[in-house]
């Protein structure tokens, strides 16, 4: 099915982001188990797995809608070095993409792609529901009870 390059244009942006959102998750995941935050490392590792799902959706899409997937441009990566600077850093990529759901959504809508802006919504309330609100919901821990008792509650006992 021939699809609309301005609709094409936007899926790409949207992967470049999903594919970028990969790589960080993945190195928070690394980072935070050599912290010895077993987990918040199982989570990351569960997002970076997510998102790659996001993306696969995202190039099926394109696939269908006969353009070309871009797996060459990603957004630069928001890497934090303490762990509250990754939990903000992962929660500033998930309000970007929401955005850029909701950019891409009433796109389609202008231009009469219902199955393209069904997909979205599914991404948007994924993203939104289950990522962003995680991360909300640790940043608001870490200033209830403090950093270092939250750090002290994502260890794990290691097998």
């Amino acid at each position: 099915m021939k699809g609309n390059v301005n609709i094409i244009s936007a899926l790409n942006r949207l992967l470049a982001n999903e594919l970028s959102a990969i790589d960080q998750y993945f190195i928070h995941a690394e980072l935070y188990l050599d912290m010895g935050l077993n987990k918040l490392h199982e989570h990351s590792t569960h997002e970076s797995a997510h998102e790659k799902l996001h993306a696969t959706e995202l190039i099926q899409r394109i696939l269908f809608l006969e353009g070309q997937p871009d797996l060459e441009t990603r957004d630069t990566l928001l890497v934090g070095s303490t762990v509250e600077e990754m939990l903000h850093n992962d929660l500033t990529v998930e309000y970007k993409v929401a955005d850029m759901l909701r950019e891409t959504m009433a796109l389609c809508e202008r231009e009469q792609d219902f199955g393209t802006r069904r997909m979205l919504g599914v991404l948007l309330e994924d993203t939104e529901m289950d990522h962003a609100y995680f991360l909300e919901r640790q940043l608001s821990l870490i200033k209830l009870i403090g950093v270092e008792n939250y750090m002290q509650s994502q260890m794990a006992a290691q097998a």
